[in-house]
């Protein structure tokens, strides 16, 4: 299952490589990572349709916020999931997340547990 990634902080990579190191190792997952808004909708667009199955977004970014990226991915590829994290657990974010198509809402720091479970159950959807 490819996930995506998408965060303006260059070590989020470093952990969820870390966090998600058995998962890769197996090839259960592989994880792209996109620094921008902007970014993840390249990489994304790359093959019609989309081998990205998830996108785990972070909300605060500069440019294209977080909200916006899922509002784009939704109108044009409304297969993929797409979940929010926010350093702030604030219920206008939240509920606009909801409401324009997240699966999930994540605050920080992240339960990789929980994660790992979202993905888990979303591979035996598909």
């Amino acid at each position: 299952m490819k996930v995506l990634i998408v965060d303006d902080e260059r070590d989020v990579e470093t952990l969820f490589r870390q966090k998600f190191r058995k998962e890769i190792r197996s090839n259960d997952v592989e994880l792209v990572f996109a620094f921008s808004g902007e970014e993840a909708m390249e990489i994304l667009q790359q093959t019609d349709p989309p081998n990205v199955v998830y996108v785990f977004s972070d909300i605060n970014m500069p440019g294209m916020t977080g909200l916006e990226l899922l509002e784009k991915i939704k109108s044009r590829f409304p297969q993929i999931y797409v979940s929010m994290i926010s350093a702030y657990s604030d219920n206008e974010n939240y509920s606009k997340a909801k409401k324009s198509g997240a699966k999930e809402f994540f605050t920080k720091p992240i339960d990789f547990n929980s994660l790992k479970k979202e993905i888990k159950e979303m591979d035996n959807q598909i």
